[in-house]
């Protein structure tokens, strides 16, 4: 499987489901943490989050789970999202099914720190439409 990277900006690349064994190429490429944002069980294919956790703290990389579900976001995993990201010493990868649950807990957490219009900018740019979001992104 070849990984599509989505690069939203210099903090923050998303993509849809990855291996445990993508995880070298993903320290290769200069990631220092993943964030998992699919839940186990979603898709038959999927390989469990467990596996990738391990793989990726085989690599010394930081791992969070923070899955998305059928319930939709909570402030919760918004702010385990910023934590994540702020407590990263480096570019930070995040995963789903397709990218866009991983865009859109990105978006949401830095609602109040970036420009509600940059935000949605450098989404669109990396291929993802978060402007239904646009009233939440003005606010912290």
């Amino acid at each position: 499987m070849t990984l599509d990277l989505k690069r939203i900006n210099d903090r923050i690349t998303v993509s849809g489901q990855i291996l445990p064994e993508d995880i070298a190429s993903l320290k290769a490429a200069g990631f220092t943490t993943i964030i998992n944002n699919r839940p186990d069980d979603e898709s038959p294919d999927q390989p469990a989050g467990a596996e990738i956790e391990a793989a990726a703290k085989a690599a010394g990389l930081g791992y969070y789970a923070i899955p998305l579900g059928r319930d939709g976001v909570s402030p919760d995993m918004v702010e385990k999202t910023k934590a994540a990201l702020e407590g990263s010493q480096g570019p930070v990868f995040a995963f789903c099914r397709s990218g866009t649950r991983s865009t859109t807990l990105w978006a949401l957490s830095q609602a109040g720190e970036m420009d509600a219009g940059e935000i949605i900018s450098e989404a669109a740019a990396a291929g993802y439409d978060m402007s239904h979001l646009a009233g939440h992104l003005n606010q912290k």
